[in-house]
């Protein structure tokens, strides 16, 4: 049976993507058959332009861009906003489809969220849908990326206490632009103190491999019911 595993921000441009493909890229090294799969990505011109492609290519994966991803807007605006502006309404069917499909692939498969979990994917007449409502159809885990700075203490607990009060599991915490000293070692001691969850690692500027044992990073995915 395949495990899953969400990846979210604590909101934009946290390095999110980045820090997916550095996880991808260190199971796969480890031998561990790891997938990826986004619902919605906008701001893109093409799928090898976007998110999935940077993660396809750092990662090693060299799947085929139609197991990837299934929405992609070129319009560089939240999902839902792009949605209607393209006329191309996310569809929770083909969403869970699609998933599957790359669940029947790999088995661990990483899903990466747009944006933080508030993020809408679609807000129209018809239906409203947010990045927690994919965790939910897809019965995910989380697993939170925030920066490792000034700021971050309040970031990454607001975003976990809104996972955990919404019904959403999260299994650890990556902190991103790591630089060390008092004020960010604090942070980390700061947030596991009051999430009670732990950061799992810490991501350097231009690092091309994520510091932790491959099997603690195995062990944070779920399996797929």
């Amino acid at each position: 049976m395949a495990k899953g595993l969400f990846i979210t921000g604590t909101g934009t441009d946290v390095g999110k993507t980045y820090v997916t493909a550095l996880l991808v890229k260190k199971m796969r090294a480890a031998g561990f058959n790891t997938g990826y799969y986004k619902a919605a990505i906008s701001g893109a011109a093409s799928v090898a332009a976007s998110d999935a492609g940077y993660v396809n290519k750092v990662g090693d994966i060299q799947e085929d861009e139609k197991l990837l991803l299934s929405y992609l807007y070129k319009t560089a605006v939240s999902p839902h906003l792009a949605a209607q502006l393209e006329g191309n309404p996310v569809e929770r069917s083909k969403i869970e489809q699609d998933f599957a499909n790359v669940i029947a692939r790999y088995p661990y498969v990483t899903v990466e969220g747009s944006g933080g979990i508030i993020c809408p994917i679609r807000y129209d007449e018809k239906a409203h849908y947010f990045l927690e409502d994919v965790v939910h159809w897809l019965k995910l885990p989380v697993l939170v990326v925030g920066l490792a700075g000034l700021g971050t203490i309040n970031d990454v607990v607001l975003t976990v206490y809104y996972l955990e009060q919404h019904g959403m599991e999260v299994r650890g915490i990556i902190l991103n632009h790591y630089q060390g000293g008092v004020m960010e070692e604090d942070n980390i001691k700061m947030i596991e103190a009051i999430t009670k969850k732990q950061v799992v690692a810490l991501v350097k500027d231009d690092a091309e491999s994520l510091e932790i044992d491959p099997q603690i990073l195995a062990g944070l995915y779920k399996e797929v019911k």
